[in-house]
């Protein structure tokens, strides 16, 4: 954890995993953005000088102002992302649940598209020497590469992304000032009259369409909150003011370019300004660097996504999932199920839309989506933090204002592709609110009672020895949150079922706390040596290892002398040998549901199949499946329906 802190401190180390991690997707957006906002258009000073205006502004307000300023202070223990944010403001009010769903599968959405967009924009730079080359392949293939590496951990190609993507602004920034000099003027366009001018000279649908094209230029803002675990709030808002400078540099460059051919109409696919302000002898390394840049950018966004659903597990928003942790590098995760369904829907996205240029126009719309959900919640967190309700209802005007106006101008890119990316994103969000729902549903169906009116039984249960020993040290999972209750399944289970006599009974609890990286346990002897309960507060962001952190737990009370493990069995107390564990878990199955309303009901027949590609109980905790026993137990969620039978002789 000290290594973790010390990644908040400002530093040149901090700076350059910063530009590695963070920046990869509005990093390399000069690449296409451009593109974007000329389309077949002609080219006028209008036109170009209002694009970087507007460009300049939505970097301003958008990405500084509302990400680097104001979302930045939302920091849960030093994490961030949209389920951080939804921890730290859950308690303010349930329905929060759903923007942060929302905007959780908006950004998975996003991920799909992105690794597309910005290698195709890369290597379509390759046509300019070879005009046949098929780049649909040669994406794929990088695609695939990509996605094949995920499982053997990035933590050593991580190392090299910090100078990789400092090279990569800096060239931006040098290419800029080259052609800045041939039209030093062209800074006028920062002023925001150009960006009015532009968008009151066109018309509303060509002004909506621009804007669209525009907001591509900040969709990688959400990254800068989501890594800010990684890199801490200093160094984020220090390496922004250089991209922020090399990126904008780019752009004026791109525009004098654009202004030499004032009057025309230009094929920009062909042309694209980004590569057109590199010099011919340049040109092959800049494609190059500009591709390894877009792997990078990619790769963030896969890291994202794994970091994103292991949240979501962990917070019971998604079914549980196989985790792997390939490196020793801090939260560097790899999710199996996730890296497979990004890479199919990848090279579907490559298939369907072929060109950069098709990509661009479904590019946006989800990403949209998820900034409004940010702005929803960041504006709970400002309230819970006490600030004045006129700044908060000022930040909510002013955010759902800009970004509903993006939402609008990017809604014409639905029928252009848009659509792919929102039923990605609609299919995500039905999985994570059937999942949240359900179990929810279930609950309600548990019945717990007081523990305390089985001390007793318990008790002399141990003690009986006419009851075969069915282990030594009996443990049960509880999802009872009260010291004083447990579910009826598991008294019956060990009083009923089969009468299961131990030397002492664990029951095993644990709570997801808001706090990302929380550790901690009590412990609570409800039978001293005999009935024991261990509480665990782990936070989202931790592995929930519960067969290892339950060993600690009992190597700490055995050190202590609060428990003592020996076997009784007389041969082997004889040799002070430790008794043997068994973790009983409790699957509760389905049964009549015919009382539940048909929303509800449809909500539990999806649940079953989601359980069906699930994880077991067992195997989400990581239970030692040699020492597990699972028990099926009926959930009736419906009362029995009387029934009459007569006796006859």
């Amino acid at each position: 954890m000290s290594n973790h802190k010390d990644l908040h401190k400002l530093s040149a180390a901090g700076f350059l995993i910063s530009l590695g991690i963070i920046y990869g997707d509005i990093g390399t957006s000069p690449l296409y953005v451009f593109k974007a906002i000329v389309g077949q258009r002609q080219i006028s000073e209008t036109l170009i000088l209002g694009g970087v205006s507007l460009i300049f502004w939505t970097l301003t307000l958008q990405t500084t102002l509302k990400y680097v300023v104001i979302t930045l202070r939302a920091d849960n223990k030093g994490e961030g992302g949209i389920f951080s944010l939804f921890s730290l403001v859950r308690r303010k009010a349930k329905w929060l649940i759903i923007p942060a769903v929302v905007g959780g599968c908006a950004l998975l959405a996003d991920g799909i598209i992105t690794p597309p967009i910005t290698i195709s924009s890369a290597i379509e730079g390759l046509q300019t020497y070879y005009p046949n080359l098929p780049t649909v392949y040669v994406v794929m293939a990088i695609i695939t590469v990509l996605f094949i590496i995920q499982q053997f951990g990035t933590s050593l190609v991580g190392k090299a992304f910090g100078p990789i993507m400092f090279l990569w602004f800096t060239m931006m920034g040098v290419l800029g000032i080259t052609y800045i000099v041939h039209d030093p003027w062209v800074i006028r366009s920062l002023n925001p009259y150009y960006a009015i001018k532009l968008l009151t000279s066109s018309s509303s649908d060509g002004a909506f369409i621009i804007l669209g094209a525009v907001f591509l230029c900040t969709t990688g803002a959400e990254a800068l909150y989501s890594d800010l675990g990684h890199c801490g709030k200093a160094n984020i808002r220090v390496s922004w003011v250089y991209v922020k400078i090399c990126l904008i540099l780019n752009y004026l460059g791109q525009a004098v370019w654009l202004l030499q051919r004032n009057g025309h109409v230009m094929d920009l696919n062909a042309q694209n300004p980004f590569y057109q302000i590199m010099p011919t002898w340049f040109l092959i390394y800049g494609i190059g660097i500009a591709t390894v840049a877009a792997i990078i950018a990619s790769q963030a966004l896969i890291s994202g996504s794994f970091t994103l659903i292991a949240e979501a597990v962990r917070l019971n928003l998604w079914p549980k999932v196989r985790i792997n942790y390939p490196s020793e590098q801090k939260g560097q995760l790899y999710v199996p199920s996730v890296n497979w369904l990004l890479w199919a829907g990848c090279l579907g996205v490559v298939l369907i839309f072929k060109h950069s240029d098709k990509m661009e126009a479904a590019y946006g719309l989800s990403i949209t989506v998820a900034m409004l959900m940010t702005t929803i919640l960041v504006s709970k967190f400002l309230k819970r933090k006490k600030v004045p309700n006129y700044i908060i209802n000022t930040f909510l005007a002013v955010y759902l204002l800009i970004e509903g106006t993006f939402l609008t101008g990017n809604l014409h890119k639905f029928l252009d592709g848009g659509w792919f990316t929102l039923s990605i994103g609609f299919v995500l969000f039905t999985v994570m609110w059937t999942w949240h729902t359900a179990r929810k549903i279930r609950n309600r169906y548990v019945k717990f009672v007081e523990i305390e009116d089985y001390f007793d039984i318990i008790k002399e249960l141990s003690l009986d020895e006419s009851v075969p020993k069915y282990a030594s040290q009996l443990v049960y999972l509880t999802s009872a949150n009260f010291n004083s209750e447990i579910e009826s399944k598991i008294v019956y289970s060990i009083l009923q079922k089969q009468p299961k006599r131990a030397d002492v009974y664990w029951l095993v609890h644990v709570d997801v706390v808001d706090e990302p990286y929380k550790r901690e346990y009590e412990v609570d002897h409800l039978v001293p040596n005999k009935l024991i309960r261990i509480d665990f507060k782990l936070g989202f962001r931790v592995e929930q290892q519960i067969n290892l952190l339950f060993r600690k737990v009992v190597e700490d009370l055995v050190k202590k002398g609060e428990v003592d493990i020996t076997s009784t069995y007389k041969s082997l107390n004889r040799h002070k040998i430790v008794g043997d564990f068994r973790f009983v878990v409790i699957e509760k199955i389905f049964s009549r549901s015919h009382n539940l309303s048909f929303i509800e009901r449809f909500i539990m027949d999806y649940y079953k199949q989601l359980k069906k590609v699930s994880l077991s109980e067992e195997r989400g905790f990581g239970l030692d499946l040699s020492f597990v026993t699972v028990e099926k137990v009926p959930l009736v969620l419906a009362i029995p329906e009387a029934i009459e039978i007569h006796r006859v002789n």
